[in-house]
């Protein structure tokens, strides 16, 4: 097993890496950009190592900068955490030729997941069920049109070295689709550096589920049963819950098999989430491979048991994977509220700023992932998580209950944030009878009252 690792990360993924190698006997490195110069993440590491400015490009994102910090701290392997380079098939390949171990898949296989267009290519031959649309990025409007005539609108339109919602566009006639189509490409070439984009037909009103993946370098392979992150804006997650209200023994049984199909598919070495689109009538379709830890990753921790950090880390280690598929089980429900620094009611608008006051919740059955605290600058320059606030009950209407609980203990003055609408998701009427898709908030929240 390792013996240092360095976290090319910051904010509360970076904490939570911290934790399960200080409960292995890792020591860790810090790295941090000069905004993040008090941040908990580097008060708490054994050795820290400012990387560079503020601006992602030039600390989280300098490739250079966190390899040298790793040689020089004598660090043996890099952990991602999520975002930044966590799925960046170039810096796999620098740790890789530097003799550093990528806690993560390999480059080939980041590579391959990494281009969604390529992936659904993969997940075709395999017999993965895959939304109807393009098998290839489509170049032009012209054969944009071309395909929409085959699979009828509404389609959407997705980068293909994409993700976050960035470069996706849904259009529902011809006229929509040549105004949207460069538009999603330029959006595409800004986020990802690739202006490449594939079309998928459009599913009305689908949840958005996926499945927990660990597998190791020896074949084995395991799921953790799936979770249900269908409470987006902007297609990017708010809440999410384990299990999902939409899915029973059978189908978790088919689902599972097939998420783990998928893995094999694409060669997958560590933990990783298979996402699925489901549909009012049951079908599923493969979406997505997201090869790095995920942030709702503690949903399932709660109802399995199992710490999915300290098993990517033990993959990444060489390791035999502790657990076959039988062995498994699972326990209750749990829910995670992403606590942003954002206005709801400004389109939830990030908003920087100084916490002037804190309080987190607690009480059994009530976990905050979080690397805030009284006095903390939120920076304008990252995400604006400010924490996630998890709860675990026997039932579903338990975990509700702990939930609304643990929101009005959860203080935080002197920035907006997300705080009330969730008080107000778990208030909700169709919410709470488990009656949800990815257009929750436009149609339950913004539109029909309950």
């Amino acid at each position: 097993m390792f013996k240092k690792i360095l976290i090319a990360n910051r904010g509360e993924i970076a904490l939570r890496v911290m934790r399960a190698c200080r409960e292995m006997g890792i020591a860790t490195v810090a790295v941090y950009s000069e905004a993040d110069r008090d941040s908990l993440h580097v008060r708490f590491a054994d050795e820290r190592i400012c990387i560079g400015s503020a601006a992602p490009r030039s600390s989280y994102l300098n490739v250079p900068s966190i390899i040298t910090a790793a040689e020089v701290s004598g660090a043996e392997a890099i952990h991602p955490g999520y975002g930044f380079l966590s799925e960046n098939q170039h810096f796999a390949e620098a740790c890789e030729s530097c003799g550093l171990k990528f806690i993560g898949p390999s480059s080939k296989t980041l590579g391959m997941v990494g281009d969604k267009s390529q992936t659904r290519r993969i997940m075709m031959k395999e017999g993965v069920p895959c939304i109807p649309g393009s098998s290839e990025s489509v170049k032009n409007e012209a054969e944009a049109l071309k395909i929409v005539r085959h699979i009828g609108y509404p389609v959407i339109i997705k980068a293909s070295l994409g993700g976050g919602g960035k470069g996706m566009r849904v259009v529902q006639n011809e006229e929509e689709l040549k105004k949207n189509f460069q538009i999603s490409s330029s959006e595409a070439e800004s986020a990802f550096g690739s202006s490449a984009v594939y079309l998928e037909k459009y599913i009305s009103e689908p949840r958005h589920t996926e499945f927990q993946i660990l597998a190791d370098e020896h074949g084995n392979i395991v799921h953790l049963g799936e979770r249900d992150c269908s409470i987006q804006r902007r297609h990017q997650k708010l809440i999410e819950e384990s299990p999902s209200t939409a899915i029973d023994q059978r189908l978790r049984k088919l689902m599972g098999r097939f998420a783990i199909r998928a893995a094999k598919a694409v060669n997958y070495i560590g933990a990783g989430t298979v996402e699925f689109l489901l549909d009012k009538e049951g079908k599923f379709y493969f979406m997505e491979m997201n090869a790095r830890v995920q942030v709702e990753h503690p949903v399932t921790e709660f109802v399995t048991g199992v710490d999915i950090l300290k098993e990517q880390i033990k993959i990444a280690g060489s390791e035999r994977l502790a657990l076959a598929q039988e062995e498994i089980e699972f326990s209750g429900h749990a829910i995670e509220c992403r606590i942003n620094a954002e206005d709801t009611e400004k389109d939830f608008m990030p908003v920087p700023g100084k916490i002037t006051f804190l309080h987190l919740p607690g009480g059994p059955g009530v976990r905050v992932d979080t690397h805030i605290y009284q006095g903390y600058q939120v920076s304008p320059y990252y995400d604006s998580l400010l924490a996630k606030l998890i709860v675990w009950g026997g039932r579903r209407e338990d975990a509700i209950e702990r939930m609304r609980g643990a929101l009005h203990e959860f203080v935080i003055e002197g920035i907006p944030t997300t705080i009330p609408f969730h008080k107000t998701v778990m208030n909700n009427a169709f919410f709470r009878r488990g009656e949800i898709s990815t257009n929750f908030i436009q149609r339950r929240i913004n539109g029909e009252a309950p």
